[in-house]
């Protein structure tokens, strides 16, 4: 499974409030009207040109997605629909890694130090996405709008005028199948399979607490193949 060449290289270059993303997912899942969402735009920005940066974001995630994951939206909004209950903050990050390979990027690097470290910095994780993506202002900004809107989900604390980052301290818990989504989630911005030892523990899910019944439940389900490789790894990918 490759990459999507129709992936945007940067494209989340607005801090996105989980309220407006929570608007937008009820929208998805056929509980609020549009105009609600298009009302709740209206009164948290001033200037035409953030309200479309905005909602351009929303769309990307929750309305307009890219058609090979429109299948994945449509599954987080019926999970919604089912009981809203489950974590939106969840749910908007699956689709934001899928969706953002940027945002995804920023994730694995600031779960990668904190499981190293404890916490870091934001010049840290500056210094490892400019080595990925140029060294200059854009991916500078749009580093900062990620971050932001992570501490804005829960997933992250700043501090220090958001120089230092940890995690908070109780990962979020998520429902059978929200676990399962989720890996579907992180293996589509992978582009390659995950072992199955190690899926709990991808820095790109680090906000997040999984159960011990993982592994099997990615066995028992028709939408992920979970094989042996040459190195006698069990491994995962979508089927």
């Amino acid at each position: 499974m490759m990459k999507s060449e129709g992936a945007p290289q940067i494209g989340f270059d607005r801090f996105i409030q989980l309220d407006w993303a929570r608007a937008a997912l009820r929208v998805r899942a056929g509980l609020s009207d549009p105009d609600e969402l298009t009302q709740l735009i209206e009164e948290t920005h001033s200037g035409a040109a953030a309200k479309k940066k905005t909602r351009t974001v929303l769309n990307r995630l929750w309305l307009e997605p890219r058609p090979e994951l429109a299948e994945l939206c449509n599954r987080a909004a019926a999970i919604y629909a089912a009981d809203p209950r489950p974590s939106v903050a969840a749910l908007t990050w699956g689709m934001a890694i899928a969706t953002y390979p940027f945002f995804g990027s920023v994730a694995q690097i600031v779960g990668r130090l904190i499981r190293l470290q404890g916490d870091c910095t934001s010049a840290e994780v500056h210094r490892r996405m400019a080595e990925s993506y140029g060294e200059r202002e854009g991916t500078r900004r749009m580093t900062n709008m990620v971050l932001q809107s992570q501490a804005d989900w829960g997933a992250i604390e700043r501090m220090n005028k958001g120089k230092n980052i940890k995690a908070l301290r109780a990962p979020i818990t998520l429902t059978p199948d929200l676990e399962l989504w989720l890996v579907e989630a992180a293996l589509r911005h992978a582009g390659r399979a995950m072992p199955t030892s190690s899926v709990a523990t991808n820095p790109v899910l680090f906000p997040f607490s999984f159960s011990d019944r993982l592994a099997y439940n990615l066995s028992q389900d028709a939408r992920f193949a979970v094989r042996v490789d040459s190195a006698s790894n069990r491994i995962v990918e979508l089927a």
